[in-house]
């Protein structure tokens, strides 16, 4: 922008910016804030599923653990030693063993086929409800675990 000469009191020129002039910079400042703010949201998002994700791996591995050393995985979880283990959004993780259940208690995908035959571990993602069926509205961004823990991510993506 180029500045303006103007006429102050007492005959001398000061340069200075017009009242529009700044009122346009502060617009742009406010339009920059606003895209950087939901650039950063969506990085924090991201963030945090991939801290679930990594919650989950470690979890899965500790609960397959036990079930080799036990010969039965745990009853909850906190028999496996993860008892009031919070999810990245502050919600309790979700754990069910699958073995000797009927199969109306594991999770499910679009076309109902049970994700796991051992155990059902995910988190409720951000809004912390979910429904069985993965493809459910309200379970599109929980962090599940399917295909035996072969598969690891939003539902959304599976």
């Amino acid at each position: 922008m180029r500045a303006r000469w103007i006429q102050a009191a007492g005959g001398c020129r000061r340069r200075g910016f017009t009242l529009l002039e700044l009122m346009l910079a502060l617009a742009l400042v406010g339009v920059l804030l606003v895209i950087a703010q939901g650039s950063y949201a969506d990085y924090a998002e991201r963030a945090r599923v991939a801290e679930a994700v990594t919650q989950i791996q470690a979890m899965s591995a500790s609960i397959t653990g036990f079930a080799l050393i036990n010969g039965r995985y745990p009853a909850d979880l906190d028999e496996a030693g993860h008892a009031g283990v919070r999810d990245p959004w502050g919600h309790l993780f979700v754990y069910t063993d699958l073995t000797g259940r009927s199969r109306g208690a594991a999770r499910k995908d679009r076309r109902l086929n049970p994700l796991n035959s051992d155990f059902d571990l995910f988190s409720p993602g951000r809004d912390g409800t979910y429904r069985t069926q993965i493809t459910h509205s309200t379970s599109l961004d929980d962090v599940i675990r399917a295909r035996d823990g072969a598969f690891v991510d939003l539902a959304s993506n599976f």
